[in-house]
């Protein structure tokens, strides 16, 4: 290693080892050690080196196709250059002098661009692809420290709720890379959970621990691995007030724009259905997407949905057992799709996540408020102005009547009768 002074500056001149040919094409390395002592430039010069042979072998190795050595490799090589790897987007923010200085890091003394080496300078580097599952199992590795001293059932305890969470959030979005995910994905499941505590009358203190606890899962793997991901995971947490807002849709809303020409076509053929089949049914999702050729009964004098258990699948309550008849363009529905949606049979919470990222990307929530389910409360709500007696409505709509029932309440054919007063009308597909 040799030490030569340049005006009144010590540098460090050393030849380049044969093994970094490919990634430094210099033969010999000049580096300014910044002072004009040589005590302070003979202490300071190992470092340097070691610096500068730490970038090489982080280049040779960011040929890798694993995402994150590619990571690791581009801190190492932005340090070897006395800088903090960024990633292009907090660059932007950087002073212009603090740009140009990266910029000029890059210019070789002929020249020309150190193109290996720009990519950890600039910020550029792909971030790893991690899908949410594997962030989860991340997790586990990165926190012993959280589990450290709690007995079996205690560490249990606290990964259950964990797991719940992440398996709630693939049911319902798909088991997306972590860099991927969007604020509507985001979105889309706390909607998928206000639905839920709509049908099964639950708090919002049970959306509120999936939600956290995802994004403790999400937040601390993109921390500890140093990922620098643009998470969306803010103002996600619902208020107690959140589980009485049942917001329909309004009728003209649903004639002139969800039901508009082409408005749904882009959305896949069952869940464009289920969600159109709702309009004069107020069926719940979940008891759509559970429907069977044996339930769909089309023949009958009074085509009509049976609304039943099955051994594979439980209903909400005994009320939720119910027949509902088949009117409007909801008839259209099952009349194209008579043995029912097996695509979303096994998976009902994905159905939610579809439809809902659907019509909040094209325009078609009458507002922030809405969700798929909206179109339950629309049904209410036409029953209601139409004024059908109140233990029709609730039978419909798989409610307790709250009293002793008397009688069969009218009979199917009845009830069809009263619904056809108030049905949307239109053609399907």
């Amino acid at each position: 290693m040799q030490l030569v002074m340049r005006g009144k500056t010590w540098h460090l001149r050393r030849r380049v080892p044969a093994r970094f040919a490919s990634v430094e094409p210099r033969r010999e390395v000049w580096v300014s050690l910044k002072t004009d002592s040589r005590q302070q430039a003979t202490k300071k010069a190992p470092a340097v080196w070691d610096s500068l042979v730490a970038g090489w072998e982080a280049q040779l190795a960011g040929r890798s196709e694993d995402g994150a050595v590619r990571l690791e490799t581009a801190r190492a090589i932005a340090a070897s250059h006395g800088l903090t790897y960024k990633p292009a987007r907090d660059l932007e923010e950087l002073p212009l002098e603090e740009l140009l200085a990266r910029v000029e890091v890059l210019q070789r003394r002929d020249g020309t661009i150190n193109a290996v080496a720009a990519p950890a300078v600039l910020g550029t580097v792909e971030i790893p692809s991690m899908t949410v599952s594997e962030a989860l199992a991340e997790y586990w590795a990165l926190t012993p420290d959280r589990v450290r001293g709690k007995s079996a059932d205690q560490k249990r305890r606290w990964e259950n709720p964990r797991k719940k969470a992440v398996r709630n959030f693939i049911d319902v979005v798909g088991d997306r890379p972590v860099a991927a995910l969007t604020r509507a994905n985001f979105l889309d499941f706390r909607s998928w959970w206000l639905e839920r505590i709509a049908e099964e009358n639950l708090t919002p203190n049970s959306a509120n621990k999936d939600l956290i606890h995802l994004a403790d899962v999400l937040r601390s793997v993109d921390e500890l691995k140093g990922l620098d991901l643009d998470l969306p995971l803010h103002k996600l947490t619902l208020k107690e007030g959140d589980k009485a807002e049942r917001v329909p849709f309004s009728d003209s809303w649903v004639q002139e724009k969800l039901l508009a020409d082409g408005a749904l076509a882009g959305m896949n053929d069952e869940a464009r259905a289920i969600l159109v089949g709702m309009i004069n049914t107020g069926y719940r999702p979940s008891e759509a997407t559970g429907l069977t050729a044996d339930r769909i009964r089309l023949d009958h004098e009074v085509p009509h949905l049976v609304i039943a258990a099955d051994p594979t699948r439980q209903i909400k309550n005994r009320t939720s057992r119910r027949e509902i008849p088949l009117t409007g363009i909801s008839l259209e529905v099952f009349r194209a799709f008579p043995a029912g949606f097996p695509r979303y049979r096994e998976k009902p919470a994905s159905l939610s996540g579809t439809v809902n990222s659907y019509l909040r990307e094209n325009g078609l929530m009458e507002s922030d408020r809405h969700v798929m389910y909206s179109l339950r409360h629309s049904f209410e709500d036409r029953m209601l102005r139409g004024r059908i007696d109140e233990r029709i409505r609730r039978e419909l709509m798989g409610h307790a009547l709250g009293r002793q029932k008397y009688g069969q309440g009218g009979g199917l054919s009845f009830k069809a009768g009263e619904l056809a007063r108030i049905a949307i009308e239109g053609a399907f597909p």
